[in-house]
Parts: structure tokens; C-alpha cells; sequence
């Protein structure tokens, strides 16, 4: 545990750093514009694509009107833009994490290790496009796991449970990744993710929950549907300060592990070789040189 919130405390203090400040703009920028822009030229036909699937429904009309009964009849209203947005919004997040992985992860890592760790040999274990492809095939089997967990999302404990842990899954495998691609070759990497599996695991978790915490503003009213092109890309940029918080949690973390684990398996390094210590330095302590080694008397001359 001391690793762990030794980089968590040391990860909040970098979010401060005018670097990090500038790297996280970027992602703002790319996310912002393209939610806006989706949000610009599809919001109204996907808001009437999805109230005309729900009325085409003849089970679904009947409980719509079953609980405006009770609600009143700005329930119906509601439902068709919460469901895009609540659809948009993975699709949004997944983007952060793309984002983040293909800008800022670098950035953040080399930063880390410059002002940290500047004596870390770089062993280059993964290049850029195995990273790109690594965090694709990631997302590809987030994407599938958060179809197929919808359901679930109804049920009130699971729907606080569930999506945290996929986020929490996938950004601990791209992250793990990218913080040690540059200076881990395959063999550290693979045993640094199997041996620290659950502390990466519930810094991918936290983050998850983290990366939650800007939906709440969906919840603020029903008034901010009208502003949703707008807060989807306030969305982002909250997403995206999230991730890099993450990004410098992992970076601190796999980077120390990995210094922990070649001070480790390379202790010889750092001494001298037993063949070079001196005479002197073997003896035992306040013993006498003469008095410790034995006497060699030189064979006489022939």
C-alpha cells in the first residue's frame, strides 16, 4: 500500500505542473470540437430516431405512459435525449482514453521519469504503433463488455458497480502499457502487470469511479439537456483531467516497480566484483594485516 499512495500523492501534485496543464488542453481541444460538432448535426435526428423506436414499441409505450401517470407528462420528453446522451457518453469516454493513451501517455511518462527517475536506463520495449494497437484491441473488448453489461446498467446497485470496473479494466491495461513501452523491454513488463496485477487493477478501478464523477452534472436538471452539445465538451476536458491524473498515478507506480525490480534482479551491478576487492578490505575488522595473513617464506635460491 505505501507504493501505491506514495505515487497517488505524488501524482495530485504533478496535476499542478504548468506541463501537464498544457498536455491536457490538447485532448480538450480534438474531444471538444468532435462532440460538439456530433453534437451540432446529429443531436436533433438521434434524439427523434430514439423517441420513435420507443413509441414503435407497444410494451415500452405502455409503461412510458404508466409512469407519467406518476411523474407527469415531462418524463416522456426527458427519456429520448438522457438515453442518446447516456449512449453518447461511453462512446465519448473511450475517446478520452484513446486520446490520452496516444498524447498524453508519452509526455506524462518521460516527464515522470526526467524529474523522478533520470537514471532509469531506456530498454524500449514497445513502439508507438504496438502501443496504438495494444490500447485498440483494449478498447475493442471494453466496447463489447459494455453492450453486453446494458442490462445490468437498470439494476440500481450494479449500474454503481459494473461500468466502473470495465473503465477501471481498461484503463489499467493501456495505461500499464504506455508507462512502461518506453523504458521496460517485454520480459520487465509482463512480469511487472502479472506481479503488481491488483494494485494496477485498483488504481484502473479508482480512476473508473473518478471518470464517473463528471456525469453528475447530467443530474444536475433536466435544463441541461438544452446544453448538451456544450457539456459534452466541458465532459471531455473533466474526463481528460481524470486521465491524466491516472496517467501520472501509473506512471509514478510502474515506473518505481520497475526501478524496485531491476535493483533487484541486477544487486551486482551496483557492487564491486569479488575478484577486485583488496587484501585489506577482506580482512576482518580491526584486524592486522600481519597478523591475519599467513607468513610465505620465498623457496631459497638454486
Amino acid at each position: 500500500m505505501k507504493p501505491l499512495l506514495d505515487a497517488f500523492w505524488r501524482a495530485v501534485a504533478y496535476c499542478l505542473h504548468p506541463k501537464v496543464i498544457g498536455l491536457s488542453l490538447l485532448p480538450l481541444l480534438i474531444g471538444a470540437g468532435l462532440a460538439v460538432g456530433l453534437g451540432w448535426f446529429f443531436w436533433e435526428p438521434a434524439v427523434a430516431g430514439v423517441r420513435a423506436w420507443l413509441e414503435s414499441w407497444s410494451l415500452v409505450e405502455a409503461g412510458l405512459k404508466m409512469v407519467e401517470s406518476h411523474l407527469g407528462p415531462s418524463f416522456r420528453t426527458m427519456l429520448a435525449p438522457l438515453l442518446v446522451v447516456l449512449l453518447a457518453a461511453p462512446v465519448i469516454v473511450v475517446l478520452s482514453v484513446l486520446l490520452v493513451s496516444v498524447l498524453m501517455s508519452p509526455a506524462i511518462a518521460g516527464l515522470v521519469a526526467a524529474r523522478r527517475f533520470p537514471d532509469l536506463e531506456r530498454r524500449r520495449g514497445a513502439g508507438m504503433l504496438r502501443s496504438v494497437l495494444w490500447s485498440f484491441f483494449c478498447t475493442i473488448v471494453t466496447l463489447i463488455a459494455l453492450v453486453v453489461s446494458i442490462p445490468l446498467w437498470f439494476i440500481p446497485p450494479l449500474v454503481l458497480i459494473v461500468p466502473p470496473l470495465i473503465w477501471g479494466w481498461l484503463t489499467y491495461r493501456v495505461m500499464s502499457f504506455d508507462m512502461l513501452a518506453e523504458h521496460a523491454d517485454a520480459q520487465e513488463r509482463r512480469t511487472l502487470m502479472r506481479r503488481h496485477h491488483w494494485q494496477l487493477l485498483a488504481i484502473g478501478v479508482v480512476s473508473g469511479y473518478l471518470g464517473a464523477a463528471p456525469s453528475l452534472i447530467w443530474a444536475a436538471s433536466a435544463a441541461t439537456l438544452v446544453f448538451a452539445p456544450l457539456l459534452i465538451g466541458v465532459s471531455v476536458w473533466l474526463y481528460t483531467l481524470v486521465f491524466a491524473f491516472s496517467a501520472l498515478w501509473f506512471a509514478h507506480f510502474c515506473l518505481g516497480a520497475l526501478a524496485a525490480l531491476r535493483a533487484e534482479t541486477e544487486p551486482a551491478a551496483a557492487k564491486p566484483a569479488s575478484g577486485s576487492a583488496s587484501v585489506i578490505d577482506v580482512l576482518p575488522k580491526g584486524a592486522s594485516s600481519d597478523r591475519s595473513l599467513p607468513v610465505i617464506t620465498p623457496p631459497p635460491p638454486t
